[in-house]
């Protein structure tokens, strides 16, 4: 009987590696397929804050978030970007005494400068064309604790959210699409690009509306066939 049950043991541990193998192919195949070709980047809408009248600097929250003080400037661009080294400022400075230097501030109040980038014709999406001007300013005049997007709908209206609260169009730009990847096309015409220190937030969110892979797909996948691997040598063990 000890020598059946060691060569059924045998005949289990190829079967069984032969099947998670197959399963690995299987589930390589499934997250290859999920993973766009030669992707550019993502075109979505990035946030920029000013601290005080500094430079341009990445925004670390999104704008539903933040809250600027009084004398700070928000900005918006509108571009197709492929990470965090790869995205554009907006084109106009932060300068918030030019932009909201006319507006008295009253008790209860703070005056946040906003800057909105529609970006380029390469920027747009297929069928949409850019606002005929490119920038827009205004000085949003609101409340002490209001946020960076309450600052934005006072200055360039209407906006548009998805279903995760991500922004999607300022002033009805683009009309439609939101944080969706972009084949590369061997360029994007892309202009004032620099070196933030956090990624950007849409990126997550895109690949879940419009069909391209998120993280938790493709990390979910690593994690099963980290499993599967071994699940393997397992088996090999035990023939």
């Amino acid at each position: 009987m000890d020598g059946s049950r060691g060569h059924g043991a045998r005949r289990r541990g190829p079967r069984a590696a032969g099947a998670a193998a197959g399963a690995l192919l299987t589930l390589a195949s499934v997250v290859a397929a999920a993973a766009p070709a030669q992707a550019a980047g993502y075109r979505y809408w990035s946030f920029w804050e000013s601290d005080g009248g500094k430079p341009w600097a990445y925004a670390t929250q999104g704008p539903a978030t933040a809250r600027p003080a009084d004398g700070d400037a928000i900005g918006f661009r509108f571009a197709i970007s492929s990470g965090t080294n790869d995205t554009s400022r907006p084109s106009a400075a932060p300068d918030f005494t030019g932009i909201c230097g006319g507006v008295e501030k009253k008790d209860g109040t703070k005056r946040v400068a906003v800057v909105v980038d529609f970006g380029g014709p390469a920027d747009a999406p297929p069928g949409e064309t850019p606002p005929e001007k490119p920038v827009k300013t205004g000085c949003a005049q609101v409340r002490e604790d209001a946020t960076g997007a309450e600052a934005l709908a006072v200055v360039a209206k209407p906006l548009r959210y998805d279903g995760a609260a991500m922004l999607c169009g300022i002033a009805g730009y683009p009309a439609r699409g939101c944080g969706e990847p972009v084949a590369d096309t061997g360029g994007t015409g892309e202009t004032g690009k620099t070196q933030p220190s956090a990624a950007p937030s849409p990126s997550a969110t895109a690949g879940e509306e419009d069909g391209g892979p998120s993280f938790g797909v493709l990390a979910g996948g690593a994690a099963v066939l980290a499993l599967g691997g071994a699940a393997i040598w397992k088996a090999r063990r035990r023939g």
